[in-house]
């Protein structure tokens, strides 16, 4: 009986030294799963980014990983910035305050309808890109209305339509709906085709000139694409020589070639002289003295047909 007691005991010992060893071992097992669990998470674009990218990635209505195909996602480039480097550092943001419903904002929002003001919103982007055709900005008309860079720019995105020729008249027209209803006037640029883009002939982040101009005048800005028009001519017109705009709309007219008024309604806000065929026929009564040739050649442009200038000995109604 003693014999058979101690076997058992034996036994109901072995268990339990059985049982603890395959405890220690699960808790061997669960420690190093939770030491894995515990390491650092890593950055997925930029450096830094693993507290962010643990939310936000390609899910997000605005995706945001999308920025590795843009020069801000050049890791090999010591400039590149990081989420926070624009978004700031964001501490009650990334760790939830307790008691809070729902989770603050970012210190720094971008976007149109954002909170944060447009001069900070354009601190970041400020930082690098102020050197060349950004030299302007602080004055400018843009920056003087408030206008986040990301109104026009798409950070988190490989193709800034802004950039592009095709898309940048739709980031332009957005605002500008008089000049988007110019453009699609019988008369115009070739926008809408993808030939000329509204940067070719403004600068949206500043310019000396008016209206943003490329160049400091209009005529500057014209004669980059018209060049036959600059001269010098002998013979030379003076409004012309002045201002292209005061004869031309440059986003488009219903007059060919994007003249305001059309010939020779147009030459006579200037040109009104007795006796001179220029004295237009209204169609009742008798016509003017000299008269005749306006009948016959209904616009000043079949005879002076060099309105831009001339370099002809006999003067500037002469073509050939």
């Amino acid at each position: 009986m003693k014999r058979y007691r101690c076997s058992m005991a034996a036994i109901l010992w072995g268990a339990v030294v059985a049982l603890g060893l395959s405890a220690g071992a699960f808790g061997a097992e669960s420690g190093s799963a939770g030491e894995q669990a515990k390491e650092p998470r890593k950055d997925r674009v930029l450096k830094g980014d693993a507290k962010c990218t643990r939310c936000h990635d390609e899910t997000e209505e605005y995706p945001v990983l999308s920025i590795a195909k843009t020069r801000h996602g050049v890791t090999g480039d010591a400039r590149t910035p990081t989420c926070t480097s624009c978004h700031g550092e964001s501490d009650t943001h990334i760790n939830k305050p307790e008691g809070v419903k729902e989770r603050p904002k970012p210190e720094r929002v971008f976007g149109k309808k954002s909170d944060t003001p447009a001069n900070s919103q354009n601190k970041p982007c400020l930082t690098c890109h102020q050197s060349g055709l950004r030299m302007a900005w602080q004055g400018s008309q843009h920056q003087s209305g408030d206008v986040p860079c990301v109104a026009c720019h798409q950070v988190h995105t490989g193709k800034d339509k802004v950039l592009a020729k095709s898309s940048q008249p739709e980031v332009c027209f957005a605002c500008h709906k008089e000049q988007r209803s110019q453009i699609l006037k019988p008369s115009a640029h070739p926008v809408k085709d993808g030939k000329v883009t509204c940067s070719q002939c403004h600068n949206p982040h500043g310019s000396p000139g008016p209206k943003q101009l490329a160049k400091a005048t209009v005529n500057e800005t014209c004669y980059t694409c018209h060049a036959e028009k600059r001269g010098p001519f002998l013979w030379e017109h003076p409004p012309v020589r002045e201002d292209c705009t005061n004869c031309h709309v440059p986003h488009g007219s219903i007059h060919t070639p994007l003249l305001k008024v059309r010939g020779p309604w147009l030459c006579q806000e200037c040109h009104l002289a007795q006796f001179h065929p220029s004295t237009a026929y209204s169609g009742t009564g008798v016509p003017p003295v000299g008269a005749a040739q306006q009948l016959l050649a209904n616009n000043c442009l079949n005879c002076h047909s060099q309105v831009h200038g001339s370099n002809h000995p006999s003067g500037p109604r002469k073509t050939r």
